[in-house]
C-alpha cells in the first residue's frame, strides 16, 4: 500500500477512534471496546474500499454495508461523519433521544445507514438478501457486512452462510471481528466458536485471515476477495477490544460501558498522542 495513503488512514482511524470515546463519554452509555477494535476495517472500508456518495446517501448503485454487530454503532457514526455523511460534532449527541445517531444503527434516522440492526445474527442476512438483490437485477455493487466474534454464536448466520455459499454470492464479503472477547468474556469462556476460518471454509466461502489493524493486510484482503468467483468471502481479522487506548485494551469490561471524566481525559489524551505523531511523520 501506498505509504502516504496508509498514513492517512492511520489518521482517519485515530479521529474515529477519538469519536467513539467522545460519544460513549457525552452518552454515558454505549459500546466502545468493540467499536475501537472495528474502527480499522471501517476506515479502509469508507475511505478506499466502497463505492459511496455521501451527497446521495440513497444513491442506487453504492455499495451496501451492514453493521451486524450493531451496538459498536459509534465507531461507524464516527466514520460517517468523518467521510461528510453528516457534521462531525453530531457525535457528541450520541444516544440522546431526539438524536440521528441512536445506541444501534437506524436507516431511517441516519444518513449512509443501509440496514436497521442490533439484534446480533440478523445483520448477515440482510446482507445476503442484499447481496442476491444485486445478482438478479444484474447490478455490479457489492455488499459488505461486519460481525462480531461472539456474534457468530448465533444459528442465523450459519443459515445466512449457506444460504450465501449456495447462491453463489461472490458479490458479498463478511468481516468477523475476532478480538476474542464477549460480554461475559472470553469466547472460550462463553460458547466458543473457534475454528472459525475452517467453519467458513466448510459451508463454502473463501477465507482470508488477517491482522485487523494492519492496513496493509486490510489492503490485500479485500483485493483478494473481488477475485474470488463464484462464492462469497469472509475476512476473518484478528483484533484487539478496545485498541488504540491502553486501559481499555483486552479487558471484556469495556464491552459496553461509558469513560468516566478522568478515564476519558486519558483516552482523549493517548490518542491525541497518537494523532499527533502520525501527523508529524
Amino acid at each position: 500500500m501506498d505509504l502516504d495513503l496508509k498514513r492517512q488512514l492511520q489518521i482517519n482511524a485515530c479521529k474515529v477512534r477519538m469519536g467513539v470515546v467522545e460519544g460513549t463519554f457525552c452518552a454515558q452509555s454505549g459500546h466502545p471496546g468493540g467499536s475501537l477494535s472495528i474502527t480499522d476495517i471501517l476506515t479502509y472500508l469508507y475511505f478506499v474500499e466502497m463505492n459511496v456518495n455521501p451527497k446521495e446517501p440513497q444513491w442506487e448503485d453504492r455499495d451496501r454495508f451492514v453493521l451486524s454487530k450493531g451496538h459498536t454503532a459509534p465507531a461507524l457514526y464516527s466514520v460517517l461523519a468523518l467521510r461528510g455523511f453528516f457534521p462531525f460534532d453530531e457525535i457528541k449527541t450520541l444516544r440522546k433521544s431526539n438524536s440521528m445517531l441512536q445506541g444501534h444503527p437506524s436507516m431511517r434516522m441516519t444518513p449512509g445507514i443501509d440496514m436497521s440492526t442490533g439484534s446480533l445474527g440478523q445483520g448477515i442476512s440482510a446482507a445476503v438478501g442484499m447481496a442476491l438483490g444485486a445478482k438478479i437485477s444484474k447490478k455490479d455493487y457489492r455488499v459488505y457486512t461486519a460481525l462480531g466474534d461472539g456474534e457468530i454464536q448465533e444459528g442465523q448466520v450459519w443459515e445466512a452462510a449457506m444460504f450465501a455459499s449456495a447462491k453463489k454470492l461472490d458479490n458479498l464479503v463478511a468481516i468477523i471481528d475476532n478480538n476474542n472477547l464477549q460480554i461475559d468474556g472470553t469466547l472460550e469462556e462463553v460458547n466458543s466458536p473457534y475454528p472459525i476460518p475452517e467453519k467458513f471454509e466448510s459451508f463454502g466461502w473463501n477465507v482470508i485471515n488477517i491482522d485487523g489493524h494492519n492496513f496493509d493486510d486490510i489492503d490485500f484482503a479485500f483485493k483478494k476477495a473481488k477475485e474470488s468467483k463464484g462464492k462469497p468471502t469472509a475476512i476473518i481479522c484478528k483484533s484487539v477490544k478496545g485498541k488504540g487506548v491502553s486501559f481499555m485494551e483486552n479487558n471484556a469490561s469495556w464491552h459496553g460501558k461509558a469513560t468516566n471524566e478522568e478515564e476519558y481525559n486519558q483516552a482523549m489524551n493517548e490518542l491525541k498522542q497518537t494523532l499527533s505523531e502520525l501527523e508529524a511523520e
